[in-house]
């Protein structure tokens, strides 16, 4: 394999995470340049499910084993679970998944047809036992933190959810600057562990393939690759090595509401079970990192970006105007750093900065005149503008999520 844009070597080079063989396999620990990468991808997707609707919850990272036996995934995904762990006398499993804690607390309120669709997100960890010998670099790891969401609906407001679930990954994908491969409708295969409710699933499939047909994005029906509990629309990307892997999903779920017996009361004043819709935007935070690492070789869009400006004062008399520039940023919520002449000549610092989107060289004259002279990660070099100008422009290209300079 290449490693010309392999997340694991640059991870480590451009110090975004590492592993410890004390920690364990699978079990990447988070450096502060990875940590702000991560953090800004957070507050993205929360930002936008927050206009899309949702309301965010925190649950536990734990539960009972009859909690998954009860959610079925005990039975069809026991072999993906870590052993229980004994306390209190009684057996405790880090969770696979979040749907089941979601379930439980749509379950913990009565719900009336007004309340819904009811929207529910999490950024969540859950823990897969993954066989050392697939284990590698942030795509496949034991410990995931997951955007998740689900969302409980009637039957008739299935496939608008799904719709605006699609058009929130397009979204999202634009300000990433990632393309998706391909969509996959995800169906059961033979030989398989499925839940055994063929009617269900042919509702779910049928509801699924009319949101793809209506939607008009090209889509491939591949069997063997739908959740235990229900068909999906996976849409897959392409790392550098050209393997295929899922990064954003949309599933229709008529199993664990009939499990957890979910209901809402309708208009009729009678009870009605609701449809579970899953949902994943960016999937897991460490596969979509690693997707962005390889596919910007490093130098993310300006608004992912660790460093976001940095400050290149010529000679040790700017360096004062710099550091205040560099204020200025941090006001203004940019990340921003100053490499001043004892880290090396011009040249050398503007080479060390080559994946900061934006860098800022400041001489006398600039000094003098309260200005910047601006050159772009792309090699293109702006005349010198009044600094106060130069961050609001670069503050409104990173608020707007652009992934131009």
């Amino acid at each position: 394999m290449s490693t010309a844009y392999d997340h694991r070597r640059l991870g480590r080079e451009l110090d975004l995470f590492d592993t410890d063989p004390l920690i364990g396999a699978g079990l990447p620990y988070w450096l502060p340049d990875g940590a702000t990468v991560r953090h800004a991808l957070e507050e993205y997707i929360r930002a936008a499910e927050v206009r899309g609707g949702y309301r965010h919850v925190y649950s536990p990272v734990l539960g009972k084993r009859e909690l998954y036996e009860l959610s079925g995934h005990w039975s069809h995904y026991s072999d993906d679970m870590f052993p229980p762990m004994e306390v209190g006398g009684e057996q405790v499993v880090l969770r696979p998944s979040l749907c089941p804690h979601h379930a439980l607390i749509y379950r913990s309120r009565s719900h009336s047809y007004r309340e819904l669709p009811l929207r529910m997100a999490e950024l969540g960890g859950m823990y897969r036992s993954e066989l050392s010998g697939v284990l590698g670099g942030l795509t496949r790891v034991r410990a995931i933190q997951l955007n998740d969401a689900h969302i409980f609906c009637t039957l008739d407001q299935v496939a608008q959810e799904a719709h605006g679930a699609l058009e929130m990954i397009r979204r999202a994908y634009l300000a990433l600057g990632i393309s998706p491969s391909r969509y996959r409708l995800s169906l059961p295969g033979v030989g398989g562990k499925y839940v055994a409710a063929p009617e269900l699933w042919r509702r779910a499939t049928a509801l699924l393939t009319d949101v793809l047909d209506r939607s008009g994005l090209p889509y491939e029906p591949v069997e063997g690759e739908a959740a235990f509990y229900g068909p999906k629309i996976d849409v897959q990307v392409v790392d550098s090595a050209g393997r295929e892997s899922t990064l954003s999903t949309v599933q229709v779920d008529f199993h664990q509401p009939e499990r957890f017996d979910l209901h809402y009361i309708g208009a009729d004043g009678a009870r009605h079970r609701p449809v579970m819709v899953h949902r994943s935007v960016i999937g897991s935070v460490e596969r979509a990192v690693a997707h962005l690492v390889e596919r910007h070789g490093g130098a993310f869009p300006a608004w992912l970006a660790p460093t976001q400006l940095v400050l290149l004062p010529v000679s040790p008399g700017e360096v004062a105007n710099a550091e205040a520039v560099a204020g200025r940023c941090r006001d203004l919520g940019l990340r921003a750093e100053v490499a001043g002449p004892e880290r090396g000549t011009l040249g050398a610092r503007i080479r060390e900065a080559r994946l900061v989107p934006y860098q800022a060289v400041i001489g006398p004259k600039e000094a003098a005149a309260g200005h910047i002279a601006l050159r772009l990660r792309d090699g293109r070099r702006l005349e010198p503008r009044a600094a106060a100008d130069v961050l609001t422009r670069v503050h409104a290209l990173v608020q707007n999520h652009s992934t131009g300079l």
